[in-house]
């Protein structure tokens, strides 16, 4: 399986961006897909995660911004992220969970994509 992430850039405060992190290859079924993110100096956190039954989980610092979305059809998750903040300047990874007969499931993660908000 693999996950290619797109989207990221330079934003001023206030912007937006939309990520998209798309899975390839052989799979079962994609349990969960979603995001964390690593600013420099900090440990990874989650930002938000969508289930194939659409239950969300989203933190607290980014809600009522970010909106986590999945597409079933083109195996695609989206990140849209509106009036982002300095803050929320970080590398972002793609993650999805994926469940196999044979092993349970599986955790990938994409490359990762840089997002910086600054003026």
């Amino acid at each position: 399986v693999q996950l290619q992430a797109s989207g990221g850039g330079l934003v001023e405060p206030g912007g937006s961006l939309r990520l998209s992190c798309g899975a390839s290859g052989t799979f079962f079924r994609v349990n969960r897909m979603g995001w964390y993110r690593q600013a420099p100096g900090k440990e990874r956190e989650l930002v938000a995660t969508i289930t194939s039954d659409d239950r969300i989980t989203i933190v607290d610092s980014v809600k009522g911004r970010f909106t986590i979305s999945f597409d079933n059809h083109k195996i695609t998750a989206y990140l849209q992220m509106n009036s982002l903040k300095p803050e929320d300047t970080a590398i972002y990874y793609c993650n999805a969970n994926i469940w196999y007969p044979s092993t349970g499931s599986v955790d990938y993660w994409g490359q990762g994509t840089q997002v910086t908000v600054s003026s």
